[in-house]
């Protein structure tokens, strides 16, 4: 986004409409993150709200310390997604991607090498922190850096992560058995 910087600063005192420019930018990357983590759009809708009215309450927060704002905004989202599991026992994440997927021309590469259900049911047996670096490098093409902020960790952690997730995905992938479920 151009003249970032500034915006976040009218936004931080104050200025509705500079906070709207934000929510414009960041609301899709940040509502596929939590629709492939809760898998339902009703929940993801309402929950990608309360992201944006909590960033919107706590903006005057906010600090600039090198990182991008979307880091900011996946860290409270990487949260309520957190509380929403302590809430709602029902772990299942990721059952909306093939819709989410098939609209991100950014993931063509998972659609050419893989049928789209054994990457659902993969991801699904994931660690919920492997699960957060793949959507966020892979679908939502943040840096290592951006990562690293987003889930409080540091690149090295996020560098090991994606590296664990990744075999640990194409080990499940290459299972015969996943293969037939």
């Amino acid at each position: 986004m151009k003249d970032e910087t500034e915006i976040i600063k009218k936004a931080i005192n104050g200025e509705n409409a500079a906070f709207g420019r934000l929510y414009d930018e960041y609301l899709p990357r940040i509502y596929r993150f939590v629709l492939l983590k809760t898998g339902r759009k009703a929940d993801a809708e309402d929950l990608t709200h309360q992201i944006f009215m909590n960033a919107w309450q706590n903006i005057s927060r906010y600090e600039f310390r090198g990182f991008p704002f979307s880091s900011w905004l996946y860290r409270i989202a990487n949260n309520a997604v957190i509380d929403y599991y302590r809430t709602w026992k029902n772990f299942k994440p990721i059952e909306a991607a093939e819709e989410i997927l098939t609209e991100s021309s950014d993931n063509e590469r998972f659609d050419e090498q893989m049928d789209l259900k054994i990457i659902k049911t993969a991801i699904n047996k994931l660690e919920p922190d492997q699960q957060n670096v793949l959507i966020m490098k892979f679908v939502d093409d943040l840096s290592n850096k951006e990562i690293a902020e987003a889930l409080e960790k540091s690149e090295g952690a996020v560098r090991v992560i994606q590296h664990r997730a990744l075999k640990q995905l194409k080990n499940i992938v290459n299972n015969p058995e996943l293969k037939e479920a």
